[in-house]
């Protein structure tokens, strides 16, 4: 079941750094577990990046951490506002830093890692204004098995 990959305490941490990594951007981080992935895991990223509600941040700013646990498979999506900012070379440096950590076992250090990465670099584009709001929530998102 996607709740019980994470302990309650890793699950913590993640949402902690989730939370780190907005404190001083406008952008929006959400962390998304499923079992397996029957697509590309980054169709299906895109795919839950709509119905997460990712695509309706004001300034096109949310970017997404998908993992399919079971099926060893994960995807990191960044909206428009934010791709169009950083090249895909970051996404791809991401990507090779959080699979080192995932093949060795770390997924809550790992993922921790990544979004505070992702958090720095939304923080250089798109800063935290006065009068931000926390467009989406901070809690990972679960499907799949009953999530």
């Amino acid at each position: 079941m996607p709740k019980t990959f994470f302990s309650e305490e890793q699950q913590n941490q993640i949402v902690e750094a989730i939370r780190q990594a907005e404190l001083l951007t406008s952008g929006e981080i959400r962390v998304h577990l499923e079992p397996e992935c029957k697509t590309e895991p980054y169709e299906r990223a895109k795919t839950l990046f709509v119905e997460l509600g990712m695509h309706a941040t004001e300034q096109k700013n949310g970017v997404l951490f998908y993992l399919a646990y079971q099926d060893k498979k994960f995807a990191i999506l960044g909206d428009t506002g934010i791709h169009e900012k950083v090249s895909q070379h970051f996404w791809d440096e991401v990507k090779t830093e959080l699979q080192a950590h995932f093949k060795q076992g770390n997924f809550t250090e790992g993922l921790a890692k990544a979004i505070l990465k992702a958090g720095e670099k939304l923080t250089q584009y798109f800063p935290r204004l006065s009068d931000d709001t926390n467009e989406l929530s901070n809690d990972l998102s679960f499907s799949g098995d009953n999530a």
